[in-house]
């Protein structure tokens, strides 16, 4: 008979069913040699978004042409794909696209350069002739404010201070426009070249960066998400920009059938359409352009409220009924974000900054939605 362990032999050297399956395995060398990862501290991650905020307030002359180029390309994008579906080679595909959205812009801009001129010169004189129409809507506030003073008068004293007037005196730099012309002119250029090479070379460029990762299977899975990105916020870019030209389309026949001439009814339409890019800021703007809009252009004042008032229904239609059912709730984004990111874009680029604040949010969340860990965060965009 075997004789039994003794009290002083280890216990865990003893079989026993089950505990070698419960019991963890031990870490393998590598691991053992791998540092802990180190993280951030909040204070590092604060002077990090401080310090690109401001590299990308400080180079947008060299930001602004890259975003705008690849927005445009985004919209071209889908335009290419179905040209190549018709055995078009991508250069010429792309060519066809830039050329005919080169061409709109020349037709529309030349529709647009008289209405816009004589409205920037007429300007300050029909300004004097809506205050009229306005004192008559406020003609009751001004009563009442008037009976005020006359109380507060009579119980403290007549006061005899008089306002002071302050005069500003600008003064015209004549270089400046010599100076601005060729930056502007070099900027749209620069544009329109960077659009082609993304239409056209945009593809090559990302799978060549692409093959720079170390493994291959790291390289077709960053490969399949960044392409549905792209194939996404293509379709994203350019059902939004259909959807906004179509919005403008109809408020400028809606102004037509006012009687507003329609070179005048192209360029409302127009920047209903543009404004449209930016939520909530921009039907702001427009509503209260269309109301300054109809207090010059009819004498009636609730004639005058019908541009902002058809404005309004579209602009409803538009973002409660046509965009959700077209884009579906995949694209929603959060309106306490929308108008985060329009105030930051919009003080970083201005006008160009509002424009943008969308899709780079949409683009945001697209790849959020697709890094493992990262779930949450696009989550907190919806």
């Amino acid at each position: 008979m075997p004789n039994p362990p003794s009290s002083g032999t280890n216990p865990d050297a003893l079989p026993t069913s089950g505990q070698d399956d419960q019991r963890p395995a031990p870490p393998t060398a590598a691991q053992a040699e791998l540092p802990a990862r180190p993280r951030s501290s909040m204070a590092a991650m604060v002077l990090a978004t401080l310090a690109i905020g401001f590299t990308l307030w400080a180079t947008q002359g060299l930001v602004l042409p890259i975003l705008l180029a690849m927005f445009f390309a985004l919209v071209g994008n889908p335009i290419i794909r179905g040209l190549q579906r018709l055995y078009f080679p991508r250069f010429l595909a792309a060519l066809v696209v830039l050329i005919g959205g080169i061409a709109i812009t020349v037709l529309l801009g030349s529709q647009l350069v008289e209405p816009v001129g004589d409205w920037m010169r007429e300007v300050p004189r029909e300004m004097r002739s809506v205050a009229p129409k306005l004192q008559r809507m406020v003609k009751p506030v001004q009563e009442a404010n008037k009976a005020a003073e006359n109380i507060a008068r009579a119980a403290g004293g007549e006061s005899t201070s008089k306002p002071v007037q302050v005069v500003k005196t600008e003064a015209n730099d004549p270089y400046k426009a010599l100076t601005t012309t060729p930056r502007m002119a070099a900027s749209v250029l620069a544009v329109v070249l960077l659009t082609f090479f993304f239409m056209v070379y945009g593809e090559n460029l990302q799978k060549k960066a692409l093959a720079l990762l170390p493994g291959r299977q790291q390289q077709r899975l960053t490969v399949e998400i960044l392409q549905s990105i792209e194939r996404e916020m293509s379709r994203y870019v350019l059902t939004i920009s259909v959807i906004n030209g179509v919005v403008g389309l109809v408020f400028a026949g809606a102004l037509m059938l006012l009687g507003v001439p329609m070179p005048e009814a192209l360029m409302w339409g127009t920047m209903a359409a543009l404004l449209n890019f930016a939520p909530y800021v921009g039907p702001l703007i427009g509503i209260i352009v269309m109301l300054l809009m109809g207090f010059v252009t009819f004498d009636d004042i609730w004639q005058s409220l019908l541009p902002a008032g058809i404005y309004l229904l579209l602009h409803t239609l538009e973002g409660q009924i046509i965009t959700p059912i077209v884009l579906g709730r995949r694209m929603a984004i959060s309106p306490l974000m929308l108008i985060l990111a329009l105030m930051v874009f919009g003080w970083l680029w201005g006008f160009i900054g509002l424009l943008l604040a969308v899709p780079l949010l949409v683009c945001v969340k697209l790849v959020l939605e697709r890094v493992e860990g990262l779930e949450g965060w696009a989550r907190l965009l919806e």
